[in-house]
């Protein structure tokens, strides 16, 4: 029997970002990217839901111990990207924009690297209330 069960920690960050890509002139950014491309940047209220899905273990109960998930999600996420300015104080985005996309992406890999492999794992980012990303898609 498949006994698989999902857990969630959602938490919450503020960062600015302004999302451009340098070898296009000003023009095409601002068509592209229009008020994300202000170049004095702007902000947002993330929400970033964690999800851990795996067999709870038959000695705890646990999928994964969810002050651990927790701790894990602000050491090495909250501390790194709230209240910051993803281009400019984040070596994640030096060199990618910081799309919803991509920070998603980023966040999974930062956390991939420190979760058990047997454990499956999406990250779902909100931007906005009615914009959100998920990865990996299933």
């Amino acid at each position: 029997m498949n006994n698989k069960v999902a857990v969630y920690r959602k938490e919450h960050f503020n960062a600015a970002h302004r999302l451009n890509n340098p070898i296009w002139d000003e023009a095409t950014n601002q068509k592209v990217f229009g008020k994300c491309n202000n170049a004095n940047y702007h902000g947002h209220n993330y929400e970033l839901i964690v999800k851990v899905v795996g067999v709870p273990d038959e000695h705890t109960g646990y999928v994964i111990d969810l002050k651990y998930l927790s701790d894990l999600i602000d050491d090495n996420v909250l501390k790194r990207f709230d209240h910051k300015n993803l281009n400019l104080d984040t070596a994640e985005f030096k060199n990618v924009n910081p799309s919803a996309e991509n920070i998603s992406i980023v966040i999974y890999n930062i956390l991939r690297a420190k979760i058990d492999t047997h454990l499956e794992l999406q990250i779902r980012l909100y931007e906005t209330e009615r914009n959100f990303v998920e990865y990996p898609v299933s």
